[in-house]
């Protein structure tokens, strides 16, 4: 395949075969190389080929194969020619971020990292098959469908504020529980709450550096000061509703003549019933990951007031924002001058809306909106905000994370019989799981620097650094 290096952080495949646009990767020249070796390029053109796809078929310098799409493929298609594609959200459907800052200083946490990390862990279920304190009825299930973090809130869970700084509001339009296989709802009924597995996380962190001094006031953000970063998704929910969707959307490819390059790009034209049906679930599945990390937030504002003898107020807890990950929906976006109506595929992708945009929210307009790149447990992650550049480039998008370097089974390999838990902690980093397996998959090597893929959104300028977050304690899942 060929390949053209652009700039510094630029890379495009030139329109080849079926190809509908070119492909535009993000990377440097070093990260190329890892790149390279799975087939995560292979997919990006693949994408290209899809029905009504406007611009490019974009991958974040944080790219790694995946199911369909890559890891951090971006793309956007037209409302009359283009298609919806599971493969483009992901089966972690909202997989997320949110980050909580603290009027707590580093050194008034430090003492207590491991009846903190203790406490955290106790705070929230965690790791394969984990159960929240709470089983939901069918009613109670479909007002989380459909209200997301809203209904958590009205619950008592959270407060009005939260929902300002929530992606979408916490609540995306559109869903329909009536669309929601019966295991899907069996599934997702006792796991509202909890964190889940593998490279979910609980993380209390403290601001290292500081990048961007005005964005990072506007965040609430200052050196030394304690943060709270919580990554999860929709859990089994979402992933059933996703492999639900599958058969009907490859059916789907055939009854409407949808060449294909790879059947797991299987899509349905965003008119037809097959696409409306899985957009109406899929959004059941988005307002349940935002419902499942208010929950969480919860937990963790209980918590921690308890520890320190405060209430939340006291200690600030407020979250700073929360964004999407895995995820689809209708955005405007200005396309040779002229503003159109596109649905957005971001999988392992985060939005990066820009300074002035109305749907940053308004205390953060004036330097953009908040993005949250977590790295790895044992070394650092970062704070953004979007720019002008994303909104120009990437449909207002940036990159969601480190980034894979390594399989889950060659990461185990490689760390048999390292105590890795205490190789973090001996750097100051307390870890809670209930499964050493995890702590091996999960460990740094496994993933690219996240700085390296950070300088590259940066030095693009899809995305601009505020600040570096260095882990205390994690809970991992």
């Amino acid at each position: 395949m060929e390949l053209r290096q652009i700039d510094a952080f630029r890379w495009e495949i030139p329109r080849h075969g079926k190809m509908r646009v070119p492909g535009r990767i993000f990377a440097s020249e070093r990260m190329m190389a890892d790149i390279r070796r799975d087939k995560s390029l292979e997919q990006v053109a693949n994408v290209a080929w899809l029905p009504g796809i406007v611009g490019y078929s974009m991958a974040m310098p944080d790219m790694h194969w995946g199911y369909g799409f890559p890891i951090g493929g971006v793309a956007a298609f037209d409302p009359d020619e283009g298609v919806l594609s599971p493969g483009g959200v992901g089966y972690d459907i909202n997989c997320g971020v949110r980050l909580l800052r603290s009027d707590l200083r580093r050194d008034q946490v430090v003492p207590h990292l491991d009846e903190l990390s203790i406490a955290l862990h106790q705070a929230i279920p965690s790791g394969v098959g984990s159960e929240s304190r709470r089983k939901l009825g069918d009613r109670e299930l479909d007002d989380v469908l459909r209200r997301g973090a809203a209904w958590v809130v009205a619950q008592g869970m959270g407060r009005r504020a939260d929902l300002d700084v929530i992606e979408e509001g916490g609540t995306m339009a559109g869903a329909d529980p009536a669309l929601v296989s019966a295991r899907a709802r069996e599934r997702g009924r006792p796991q509202l709450g909890s964190l889940g597995s593998g490279n979910h996380f609980c993380e209390l962190a403290y601001v290292a550096e500081i990048f961007d001094e005005r964005a990072a006031e506007a965040f609430g953000l200052f050196a030394d000061g304690v943060t709270v970063m919580i990554h999860s998704g929709s859990r089994g929910f979402g992933y059933q509703v996703c492999d639900d969707s599958l058969r009907t959307m490859l059916q789907a490819s055939q009854k409407y003549a949808i060449e294909l390059p790879d059947r797991q790009l299987c899509a349905a034209p965003l008119g037809s019933p097959e696409a409306r049906a899985y957009f109406g679930a899929m959004a059941c599945a988005i307002n349940f990951a935002f419902a499942n990390r208010q929950v969480m937030t919860h937990h963790v504002r209980e918590a921690l007031t308890s520890f320190f003898g405060e209430g939340p107020q006291g200690l600030g807890l407020d979250l700073v924002y929360d964004v999407c990950h895995n995820i689809a929906k209708w955005e405007n976006h200005t396309v040779d001058g002229r503003e159109r109506k596109l649905c957005v595929h971001r999988k392992g992708a985060t939005r990066a809306f820009g300074p002035g945009h109305p749907a940053v929210p308004a205390r953060y307009r004036a330097v953009g909106q908040p993005v949250m790149i977590p790295g790895d447990m044992g070394r650092y992650s970062f704070v953004l905000a979007g720019t002008e550049g994303s909104m120009r480039e990437t449909f207002g998008s940036s990159c969601h994370g480190a980034g894979r370097t390594m399989s889950r089974h060659e990461a185990k390999k490689r760390a048999k019989g390292r105590p890795i838990w205490r190789e973090l902690q001996d750097r100051g980093i307390w870890v809670r799981t209930d499964s050493l397996g995890t702590l091996a998959e999960e460990m740094s090597e496994a993933y690219k620097d996240v700085a390296d893929v950070v300088e590259v959104v940066h030095g693009a300028g899809i995305a601009r650094k505020v600040a570096r977050l260095v882990p205390m304690a994690v809970v991992k899942g």
